[in-house]
């Protein structure tokens, strides 16, 4: 297939499951703001059937966008990778060229420019719920902000050689503890949660009186049990909402070379 001024460009998410993905909205807001005629779905796709879907994408595809659990499974199947998606072992972007297949992270800046968004410019210290990709991801983003020292509580114990190995590349100070004692973190200035939604539920019984900033990458549903209770204490809270927006709008500029303001994209939310 011949990729010419009238062929629409392809994108879609991939995952399992993804029908709750909300990457559809946002990539179709950001295309009508900039006038493009692209078509951007939501594809189910597990860590089996993701070789054989990338092999057979056509010309007319320009990118993907990488939910659980394909962000580290789909790295042997890319060319090349972007310096963070490199550093933190994980890749939720893929864009697709003449040249092959590039892997980005945009869930890392993405995390920072919604807690730079939110009055968080910087701390000493934080604690991240959860050891997967996106815990990862978590680590690379708080380094950016000038935090030295990170606690983490993982479920698996076999994930903290995974966060280990971030945590070394970005010079982290890095304890991990066991998720049963999870409830100690939540004292933290800065907490990110990266569990899926209902695993940290039982920890509204936690939350201190004075808590600090919550960012629970949840967005389905929403809030979660542990965000109403920081809410309830007059915690600042961040959803997977504010993750997804300026993920999604570092995506779009990757994707198509031009820029969306985030307002687009948070406005599309709002009306979905």
């Amino acid at each position: 297939m011949t990729v010419g001024p009238d062929t629409v460009r392809r994108a879609a998410v991939l995952g399992h499951p993804v029908a709750h993905s909300l990457s559809p909205v946002l990539h179709a807001a950001a295309y009508a703001f900039l006038g493009l005629a692209w078509d951007y779905t939501a594809v189910e796709v597990d860590e089996e059937a993701l070789p054989g879907f990338l092999a057979g994408l056509g010309p007319e595809w320009v990118g993907l966008s990488l939910t659980m659990p394909l962000k580290r499974a789909v790295l042997p199947w890319l060319g090349s990778l972007d310096d963070v998606a490199e550093l933190v072992g994980a890749a939720n972007t893929v864009l697709l060229s003449p040249e092959g297949r590039r892997g980005a992270n945009t869930d890392v800046p993405g995390m920072v420019s919604a807690l730079q968004e939110s009055g968080v410019a910087a701390a000493d210290e934080a604690t991240v719920l959860g050891g997967g990709a996106t815990a990862c991801s978590a680590l690379a983003a708080l380094s950016r902000l000038g935090v030295r020292q990170v606690q983490a509580y993982v479920r698996r114990p076999e994930a903290a050689g995974d966060l280990h190995a971030v945590a070394d590349r970005l010079g982290l100070d890095l304890a991990i503890a066991p998720w049963a004692d999870a409830q100690q973190g939540l004292v933290s200035g800065l907490v990110v949660s990266t569990v899926p939604a209902g695993v940290a539920d039982d920890l509204r019984h936690a939350v201190p009186p004075m808590p600090g900033t919550l960012f629970d990458v949840v967005y389905d549903p929403w809030p979660t049990a542990l965000a109403a209770q920081w809410t309830v204490r007059a915690g600042t809270v961040l959803s997977g909402h504010d993750l997804l927006v300026h993920q999604a709008a570092l995506q779009v500029e990757l994707m198509t070379g031009r820029q969306v303001p985030v307002a687009v994209l948070r406005d599309a939310l709002s009306t979905s």
